[in-house]
């Protein structure tokens, strides 16, 4: 066999794989996690936005809708003024919050006691689509730290 059918062979096997990579790659992508990741130290590390169980509504059920905010250095960052916000506009504003290097700290959507492992939005509805929806963390200059989507957005609608 000469070199250039060898290489064509090889090439066309690069190509191959290269397909089924991405073919596999895309489902991830597609079914939500995150939709833009810069590569900053405070991340969306996850999303519960369907509480288990019935949603009535409940205090108990509201606060098992969260989102898990991990700061991914050994320093403290500083949470304050920093936002997380859904497509439908509602907004969680941190107060006077130090979110300590290594940890993740829990923005429930209901009503409860902040401390530094667990905050409370004190909504008394639910905060984020169970079908599709976006959360994104904003910093002090309302610029996006990350984003985390979900299910299919058509039309700007969920």
């Amino acid at each position: 066999m000469s070199v250039s059918v060898i290489a064509r062979r090889l090439t066309a096997a690069a190509a191959v794989a290269t397909a089924a990579v991405g073919a596999l790659a895309l489902p991830a992508a597609a079914s939500g996690q995150h939709s833009a990741r810069p590569h900053g130290d405070v991340v969306i590390s996850s999303v519960q936005y369907d509480s288990p169980g019935r949603d009535d509504n409940s205090n108990r059920s509201l606060n098992k809708e969260y989102v898990d905010i991990t700061n991914t250095t050994r320093r403290s960052v500083n949470l304050d003024h920093w936002t997380l916000t859904g497509r439908d506009g509602h907004r969680y504003t941190f107060r006077h919050f130090r979110l300590e290097g290594r940890a993740t700290v829990r923005v429930h959507t209901g009503v409860g006691r902040d401390n530094a492992k667990d905050v409370y939005q004190d909504r008394r509805h639910e905060a984020w689509d169970n079908f599709a929806d976006t959360a994104t963390l904003r910093n002090d200059r309302n610029r996006v730290v990350d984003q985390v989507t979900w299910g299919r957005h058509r039309g700007g609608r969920h």
